[in-house]
């Protein structure tokens, strides 16, 4: 079992129901979807697109997955959350737009979002002492050799070799594509999530994400509010 700490919107926001059909679950519930009808792709090629990022559910990741330290327990990673969430407060990234990243695609913000990126780096150094460190395999799996030197500091640092500097805000909404395909990919993503990427994404809560089982899907557990209540009523 691991846990993530991303950001997501709640469970009934436009962009939340858009994404799960997409991908093909819903990382709230649980749920298997049908995915949407989409000229020129057809149900099984959605399917094989959307595989790697369906098991991970919609979300923008904070902190990776980690399994946890086993002096430390999974209430008081969700205490110190709590109380973390509650000192940062709600920020709107202005226009995420479908990208390619790689060869593989999702959601990113227009311009650069400095709130995110702080957001990202304050959870990574906050929170890493619930990391359990790094086994020779998982190093191997992030494939050192093709790390730049402050990836490869990182990855030992912090466990995964794109924080800090290296960190880049995104949604996933793909697997890799192979090149053939993206003419087709691409046109098709922007039909789908545009209409609901027209207004400014609310960050106004970190969600924690877990694993279920090894190798299993991931599932919102819980979403905590950013700020102090007092200043969320208000707003």
């Amino acid at each position: 079992m691991r846990y993530a700490i991303c950001f997501t919107p709640p469970a009934s926001d436009p962009l939340s129901l858009m994404a799960a059909h997409w991908l093909g679950r819903n990382a709230f519930s649980g749920d298997m979807l049908e995915p949407p009808a989409v000229r020129g792709l057809g149900i099984h090629e959605i399917a094989f697109h959307t595989a790697v990022p369906r098991r991970y559910g919609f979300h923008g990741v904070l902190k990776a997955p980690f399994h946890l330290s086993s002096d430390l327990s999974e209430s008081q990673l969700l205490r110190d959350l709590m109380r973390f969430s509650g000192t940062v407060l709600p920020f709107q990234i202005p226009r995420l737009e479908v990208a390619r990243l790689g060869n593989f695609y999702g959601l990113l913000p227009h311009v650069p979002c400095e709130q995110i990126q702080y957001l990202a780096s304050v959870i990574v150094q906050e929170f890493d002492r619930f990391r359990a460190p790094l086994s020779e395999a998982d190093i191997e799996r992030s494939d050192p050799d093709g790390l730049s030197a402050a990836q490869f500091s990182n990855l030992h640092r912090w466990g995964n070799p794109y924080v800090m500097e290296e960190f880049r805000f995104h949604m996933p909404v793909t697997g890799p594509v192979n090149a053939i395909d993206m003419p087709r990919i691409e046109p098709a993503l922007r039909t789908i999530f545009e209409p609901v990427l027209r207004e400014p994404v609310m960050v106004s809560n970190v969600a924690l994400m877990i694993e279920e089982g090894t190798g299993g899907p991931f599932r919102v557990h819980s979403l905590h509010p950013m700020g102090k209540v007092s200043a969320r009523k208000i707003a």
